[in-house]
């Protein structure tokens, strides 16, 4: 047995994190059972934790292994998450730990003992059952907290550069671009030469990400923001961005921006606007109002979705692997993350700590040890 985070929708509109006590089964020949030690609190996280509910009700109860965040999900969201009523959700998508038991085949025997990541869901448990061929053996010397992290963010920026090749672009633009992720994609840019247009809302983001060798960092917050990101899509030439808001005019402002860009390098534009293709993918939802679009950019354009395991799906199994063992190789370097705090499973079930990493907010992203 082994204590698990779930996540429960109740027919009465809320959404409830609790501990369980879950069987682990002994692992198959190709299986290991990995004691985690690290597991980070992403946004891709907070979806299957707290849904669309309101993160200004949660409530505390109970104490221990008893404990319970409780929140209230508005009328107007509970559609959306009607299938998941009574059915308890294992959370935490990745995280990184010692194995501490394996099956048979000799894959598995070799991972006994080391400390692994993997990325498969149901992470905030204090021991996971996982495929031997899904685990990525850390280097020596890198802990479970150093590579807690070694899926979702940087393989998301890799997964950023990757498209961006792919469907013919140069450059790209970021959102949100001073969290961990960011700074991931900041420091990967500078050393593939990807240039790169970074759009934050606040001056000390601006200098965070200057610190860190950005050439091009747009203040959303400053009255200049649309020339200062159409003089950096300009002199980019960046023609797709990755946008975590989701939300309000932002993907629309930046294809207003590349449009002009793109109106100043190709001079006089047709009745149907810039003649190259402008794309925005909206990965985040930071922003859960409305996506506006003020369709000023001609008709060369377009806004779509971008999701890490779709992404991986579509580069196929060879790719995806070699872009896991350069993250391995870079963990404590190009893909390091930070931390705020690192938290048991019951103190992540706490009004205080919900109150931070529910905010998403810059430099404050929490690590989950469910050994603790």
């Amino acid at each position: 047995m082994a204590r698990q985070l779930h996540s429960t929708v109740t027919d009465d509109g809320k959404v409830v994190l609790s501990i369980a006590e879950v069987d682990i089964p002994e692992p198959r020949e190709d299986q290991v059972v990995i004691r985690v030690e690290a597991a980070p609190i992403n946004p891709s996280d907070l979806g299957p934790m707290f849904g669309p509910a309101d993160l200004r009700t949660a409530v505390q109860a109970g104490d221990g292994a008893d404990r319970t965040i409780t929140a209230d999900i508005p009328d107007r969201f509970r559609s959306m998450v009607q299938a998941r009523v009574g059915v308890p959700v294992p959370i935490g998508n990745e995280g990184a730990g010692t194995v501490v038991a394996a099956g048979s085949s000799d894959a598995a025997q070799a991972l006994l003992g080391k400390t692994v990541a993997t990325l498969g869901g149901a992470m905030y448990a204090e021991l996971r059952l996982a495929p031997a061929d899904q685990c990525l053996v850390l280097p020596d010397g890198v802990s479970a907290a150093e590579g807690a992290s070694c899926f979702v963010n940087p393989l998301t920026t890799l997964g950023m550069i990757e498209t961006m090749r792919l469907e013919g672009h140069t450059a790209l633009v970021h959102t949100a671009a001073a969290s961990n992720l960011g700074q991931m994609l900041v420091k990967l840019c500078l050393s593939d030469d990807v240039p790169l247009v970074n759009v934050v809302r606040r001056q000390e983001h601006v200098d965070l990400l200057r610190s860190l060798g950005a050439t091009h960092v747009c203040n959303s917050g400053d009255d200049d923001f649309a020339s200062q990101l159409t003089e950096a899509v300009t002199t980019t030439d960046a023609t797709v961005a990755f946008d975590a808001t989701g939300g309000g005019t932002l993907a629309s402002d930046i294809l207003a921006a590349m449009e002009r860009a793109q109106g100043k390098k190709e001079g006089a534009v047709g009745r149907y606007g810039s003649t190259r293709h402008k794309q925005v993918y909206l990965y985040g939802g930071l922003d859960r109002s409305p996506t506006v679009l003020d369709r000023t950019y001609g008709m060369a354009w377009g806004v779509g979705g971008w999701l890490l395991p779709y992404f991986l799906e579509r580069v196929g199994p060879e790719r995806a692997q070699q872009l896991r063992e350069r993250v391995a190789a870079e963990i404590t370097t190009t893909f390091a993350s930070s931390y705020t705090a690192t938290v048991s499973l019951e103190e992540a079930l706490s009004t205080d700590a919900v109150s931070v990493y529910g905010r998403q907010a810059t430099g404050e992203k929490y690590l989950v040890d469910p050994s603790r």
